[in-house]
């Protein structure tokens, strides 16, 4: 197989993965809520795939540097979540989405000038998600507008979907673990979100979206430190299995948590 054609395979695995996603994700949160919707849009898959096809590539110790690049990125994430949810309460998607998409490029640029240990880079999220958690607070409890599905939707969704993809896959190029880190967590899912959704429900409830993300992303950054950790002791193929359940068991536990406080505050008079 040629390396054009084995790119373009890829290529297209990715695109076809990360669009039947989101379209997936985007109609479960139109009849779910913000809360599913987005406990859902913080699973890595975005970010799983390319690591994946990293691993294929590439040694344990350049998928442990990878991570390690990765991580302080995820603080990036949630300073974009926040950019948009703040913008979207009145500012139209152009506005509302380029300017967190700004601030990402902006923070990710600053991030790959420095070398990361595994402690500074859990530092950074901290301190981020400690900043912009209680920030978006105010944001979650919105209601989901009834949307009725046009016949072209899935279609439009996923060739959207699979057109930010392609972008990003395109842009790769660099060499080296830290850029492909850095490439692997751009956030296609929350990017994608914003623009599907926004021009069919509004900026609020998307923002919603956005904001119940937040715990959950952090347990994403969780997951990128216990890939940056168990590569090196167990291998690449253990690390991301590990990862990703790590990713799986702290969102079914917010979700748990979730649930029982509806309950409590159910039985209250």
């Amino acid at each position: 197989m040629s390396l054009d054609l084995h790119f373009l395979l890829i290529l297209l695995l990715r695109m076809a993965i990360a669009a039947a996603f989101v379209v997936s994700a985007s109609i479960i949160t139109e009849r779910a809520g913000p809360v599913i919707g987005a406990l859902i849009a913080t699973l890595p898959v975005s970010a799983g795939p390319s690591y994946v096809f990293l691993a294929l590539d590439h040694d344990a110790a350049f998928i442990a540097q990878g991570a390690l690049a990765s991580l302080p990125v995820n603080a990036a994430t949630i300073f974009m979540c926040l950019t948009y949810v703040v913008l979207a309460q009145r500012h139209n998607l152009l506005l509302s989405c380029g300017s967190a998409v700004a601030v990402w490029i902006v923070l990710a640029s600053i991030i790959r000038q420095f070398d990361w240990s595994l402690s500074a880079g859990l530092a950074a999220n901290l301190i981020a998600f400690g900043i912009c958690i209680p920030l978006l607070a105010g944001y979650r409890d919105v209601k989901m507008p009834l949307v009725t599905r046009r016949w072209y939707d899935v279609p439009m969704r996923a060739a959207l979907v699979a057109t930010l993809v392609a972008i990003v896959v395109s842009t790769s190029g660099w060499v080296g673990p830290r850029i492909s880190g850095i490439i692997a967590l751009y956030p296609v899912v929350f990017s994608s979100i914003m623009v599907i959704l926004h021009p069919r429900i509004g900026g609020p409830p998307t923002a919603a979206v956005l904001a119940n993300s937040a715990w959950g992303l952090l347990g994403f950054g969780m997951a990128i430190a216990v890939l940056h950790v168990a590569v090196v002791a167990f291998g690449s193929a253990v690390g991301l299995c590990l990862a990703l359940g790590t990713c799986i068991a702290w969102n079914l536990t917010l979700w748990g948590l979730g649930r029982r406080a509806m309950h409590k505050a159910r039985q209250q008079p």
